[in-house]
């Protein structure tokens, strides 16, 4: 077939892939944005499951980076979420729930009654975790270089301003916070609260999305992540996913880029270690003078570009990339009497709790006792599962799906004892559907688990943290790489300084 010419061609219309394919065509280059399915926004999308049952289907809500709303004028193109913090709740099995405000004097308050130690501490936990976002968020803006491969002037540059960041955060921040990244959640908690019932609700924050128990080493990191995406515990603009990626694709459009959805890219077409294009499903062929992937390295590399074009050493780190995806989702449609609050409610009494959910998973099992986050949106209640492991030691997930279910409704019932009397229906998504539907390996909702070997510069493999592959013009502009991980953009900011 005749092939058409672009100067960028994006694998992916998720939240990064449009950010990356904005900014190209706000400098004026002819850029093509190819969507697997039939709508834009990956896994940061708002769906219909039937009537009057609309959800966000994978991440609830989220927010992109300030920056990149402003540099894309997206409040023009339709972005018109609204960013107020909200509660975060954590529901307790014998009394009534540890509800923490976004103000701090009043989740003081409330935390009063577990320990007056702790209200004293929280507002002194909450500017640390504060100040640590900010550090981290830093840290995400700057390029990576191949370390321990030698730098250039313009790498060294970006480590030397991350440096004087750090230096202005002040010595105390500074060192709390490289102390803080190693730490598990339970070891970051324990320095501040004394109730098991507050450390259990920050610590499962720090889990969130990854395959880690509050007693794992890194999810420190986790935490200070996932408050820095969330600008706090709770998440933010639930029900609007979808807001954030169509905002996006307006934008694209009105740059002038062109996005066609129901266009899976196959193979990537590479010459002489170049790439030159991308062959679809349908065996169509489009040219590009360069390539950027927003779908995960291991989809990237392995799959679309495969391992005979690439240096051996290379596939064997990439294949090593741990994904170990282990969430799935429940949305319930109801008569829009469920009672629960708005804001983000977890089942996380205790630590000893979430550690065992997470035993569960390291042996292929579904957790009997789940931690749950829930959130809700009009007449719908959607709840993160965890864990529920992509890797089943028996059975198969198609066969498994009703007992996710059946173990979420049971758990929200020891809460709420009437709520399963008012669904009227249901969506599940298990981890097979985020790698089937999707299009995330082993149903990793990060492109690879948020750890300590696996961030910085070892994001998404030592060596190649500044989105740059083995095949030249082909880049890497999703979760997977330096910075990714949740909903903010930063993956798909980053990869222009690159390119520029």
């Amino acid at each position: 077939m005749a092939q058409n010419q672009y100067e960028y061609i994006i694998i992916g219309a998720g939240h990064n892939g449009l950010t990356a394919a904005a900014y190209l065509a706000k400098q004026g280059k002819k850029v093509l944005v190819l969507e697997r399915r039939s709508i834009v926004g990956g896994s940061v999308a708002t769906e219909s499951f039937g009537e009057h049952f609309t959800v966000d289907s994978i991440h609830a809500g989220g927010k992109l980076r300030p920056d990149i709303i402003k540099d894309l004028k997206l409040a023009s193109h339709g972005l018109q979420v609204d960013s107020a913090p909200q509660p975060f709740i954590s529901l307790l099995p014998d009394s009534p729930p540890l509800i923490l405000d976004p103000h701090p004097a009043k989740a003081a308050e409330a935390i009063k009654k577990f320990s007056e130690k702790d209200s004293a501490r929280w507002a002194d936990f909450v500017r640390f975790m504060d100040k640590a976002a900010s550090i981290l968020d830093a840290a995400y803006a700057t390029i990576m270089p191949r370390l321990p491969k030698n730098m250039n002037l313009r790498e060294g540059y970006g480590l030397l301003e991350l440096g004087l960041e750090l230096r202005l955060a002040g010595r105390k921040d500074m060192l709390n916070f490289i102390r803080a990244l190693p730490m598990s959640a339970l070891e970051l908690a324990e320095e501040y609260f004394e109730s098991e019932i507050v450390r259990a609700a920050i610590a499962s924050v720090a889990i969130h999305g990854s395959t880690l128990g509050p007693m794992s080493a890194g999810t420190g990191y986790t935490l200070i992540h996932n408050w820095l995406n969330r600008g706090g515990l709770a998440n933010i603009n639930v029900g609007k996913a979808g807001e954030i990626t169509n905002a996006l694709a307006n934008a694209v459009k009105s740059f002038g880029g062109e996005i066609r959805t129901d266009s899976e890219a196959l193979k990537i077409k590479i010459e002489n270690q170049i790439a030159k294009g991308v062959v679809l499903a349908n065996g169509e062929e489009i040219s590009a003078n360069v390539i950027l992937s927003s779908a995960d390295p291991k989809h990237t590399l392995l799959t679309l570009v495969g391992a005979r074009e690439l240096p051996p050493e290379f596939v064997w780190h990439t294949q090593s990339i741990k994904m170990r995806g282990s969430v799935a989702k429940i949305h319930l449609q109801t008569n829009g009497n469920h009672n629960i609050p708005q804001g983000t409610s977890v089942v996380a009494p205790s630590i000893k709790y979430l550690e065992k959910a997470y035993d569960a998973s390291k042996y292929g099992e579904i957790s009997e006792k789940p931690y749950l986050e829930i959130t809700t949106s009009g007449n719908t209640v959607s709840i993160h599962f965890q864990f529920a492991p992509y890797q089943l030691k028996t059975g198969a997930w198609r066969l498994e799906t009703k007992k996710v279910e059946k173990l979420a409704l049971d758990t929200l019932s020891e809460y709420f004892p009437n709520f399963q009397s008012l669904i009227a229906n249901s969506h599940i998504i298990t981890p097979l559907d985020l790698e089937t539907t999707y299009g995330l390996t082993e149903g990793d909702i990060n492109h690879g688990q948020l750890m300590l070997d696996q961030f910085l510069f070892m994001r998404p493999i030592p060596c190649w943290s500044n989105h740059k592959t083995p095949i030249d013009n082909l880049y890497l502009c999703g979760s997977g790489v330096h910075g990714g991980g949740g909903v903010s953009g930063v993956s798909g900011r980053n990869v222009i300084k690159v390119l520029n």
